[in-house]
């Protein structure tokens, strides 16, 4: 990056970070929670998202300090713990999430503004993928004029859509009623607690959470144009924290104005519609703007991110050659034109399938835990092997309970979409191997255990094709 270059601040850090992670989700959170838990492990789901979301971002924040000649972004720290090819699949899946999460948008916007203009349906006909497709090189034009112009406008979106978020909860607090809140408070047979019963809750819970909290990590990408390398640490800190408020009473005052059966049926976005029950048809107007602009901001700061890792990852031969070039304005020009080709290629899947939004959201989420289960190993690694200094002990429970978390993840996030997701790895397989016979000129493309690892998400990425063409249920849509 050229000498003289804006860098960016900490308040367009922390904007990156709350403009990623505050997107569409956060206007349905109360419906998707409520769809599978009552309240009670909602506040269960929320301790345990809380303590690990936290874990992470201070698993960023002490890499960004211990390992400063790690600037490349999160997959640096899968390839600095884990060898070339973990490193390479962390930087495959981070950009193929924001890169789906990007399709996910692109519906859940024109689905906005279809209340509004009905003529977009439900945000996946032809007249949809025409508009977004306007807006998707919108976002490329302005990017290409430079990255820092493009998170300054970022901060003001995410100040513009926090308005109508704000003023849903100042509203929420004014109708919350105790009574509402407990009635059926664990949302079990027998209105009793029940582990077994509320650990299904809390599970059906992480699978929405995993999602609406995609873009922890935002500071970290962009931590090689950050004007001081500490404010990656306090920007993610800092913008997580804000998030997690905003989420947790959300979702927990909108139990005290409406029960679990109502929640679980409000038509989307559930934001707009609870607001419209309390207080008219104007509160459904703010909300979906807001959502209009929310989306659109999360839109923008996603193609950012999506843009940006292929050209970091690039710089260090993590990713191929091509990626590295820039533009004048320092956008990596390269890697924002087959990035925002492939995205506009999987619009056109909108016409295929009814369900393009939780499907490209749920591949993304699943897609995105890779680079931060990596990233959490690492920070228990390194702890445990070099760092000597007099946080040693905390660094390592940091370690710990962000592996447990990204394992917990894992987990919640089910059999079915982690298939998916080895498609997607599975076509990675022939990039890495270009990249290190052509470009990095290795004799051995993997050693043992890679071969291995290749191997077995070759054999689960046919099997999920399989299930697809051939229709197996749980691959059906």
């Amino acid at each position: 990056m050229p000498n003289g270059r804006r860098k960016l601040s900490l308040l367009e850090l922390v904007g990156l970070v709350i403009g990623a992670i505050i997107g569409g989700g956060v206007f349905n959170i109360m419906h998707d929670i409520a769809s599978g838990a009552g309240a009670g492990a909602v506040i269960i789901g929320w301790i345990i998202t809380a303590v690990g979301m936290l874990s992470l971002a201070f698993t960023f924040q002490n890499l960004t300090r211990r390992r400063s000649d790690l600037d490349a972004g999160v997959f640096s720290y899968a390839e600095a713990g884990f060898g070339k090819y973990m490193g390479f699949n962390s930087a495959w899946g981070y950009w193929l999430s924001t890169l789906l999460g990007t399709v996910g948008y692109a519906t859940l916007l024109m689905s906005a503004v279809a209340y509004f203009l009905p003529i977009f349906g439900n945000g996946q006909n032809i007249w949809s993928i025409i508009v977004a497709s306007g807006v998707l090189w919108g976002c490329h034009f302005m990017i290409l004029h430079g990255v820092e112009s493009a998170s300054f406008i970022n901060v003001m979106i995410t100040i513009a859509k926090l308005i109508p978020i704000l003023l849903f909860i100042i509203v929420m607090i004014i109708a919350f009623r105790l009574n509402i809140f407990t009635t059926d408070f664990w949302f079990t047979s027998n209105g009793h607690f029940a582990f077994s019963d509320v650990l299904a809750q809390v599970k059906s819970t992480m699978l929405v959470t995993v999602w609406v909290f995609i873009g922890i990590e935002g500071a970290v990408v962009f931590s090689g144009r950050a004007n001081h390398r500490n404010d990656v640490g306090k920007a993610t800190i800092l913008g997580l924290s804000i998030v997690i408020l905003i989420y947790m009473l959300i979702t927990l005052l909108s139990f005290g104005v409406m029960r679990q059966s109502g929640l679980a049926n409000l038509g989307q976005p559930a934001m707009a519609a609870l607001l419209e029950r309390v207080v008219g048809k104007w509160g459904a107007v703010i909300v979906n703007l807001g959502l209009i602009v929310s989306v659109a901001g999360a839109w923008l700061s996603f193609t950012m991110f999506a843009g940006q890792l292929p050209y970091e990852a690039s710089k260090v031969g993590t990713f191929p050659k091509f990626f590295r070039r820039e533009n004048k304005n320092g956008a990596p020009v390269h890697s924002l034109i087959v990035t925002n080709i492939v995205v506009q290629l999987f619009m056109f899947t909108f016409l295929f399938t009814n369900s393009a939004y939780n499907l490209f959201y749920s591949i993304a989420s699943s897609a995105i835990l890779i680079p931060y289960a990596f990233s959490a190993f690492y920070q228990l690694k390194y702890s445990l092997q070099s760092d000597h200094s007099n946080a040693r002990v905390k660094n390592i429970v940091i370690g710990s309970v962000a592996s447990i978390y990204t394992c917990w993840l894992l987990y919640a996030a089910g059999v079915h979409f982690i298939l998916l997701t080895t498609i997607l790895f599975m076509c990675g397989i022939p990039v890495f191997y270009y990249l290190q016979k052509y470009d990095n000129h290795q004799q051995f493309i993997f050693n043992r255990y890679e071969k291995l690892i290749a191997l077995l998400i070759l054999i689960f990425g046919i099997y999920a094709l399989l299930g697809m063409f051939l229709g197996y249920d749980s691959f059906s849509y």
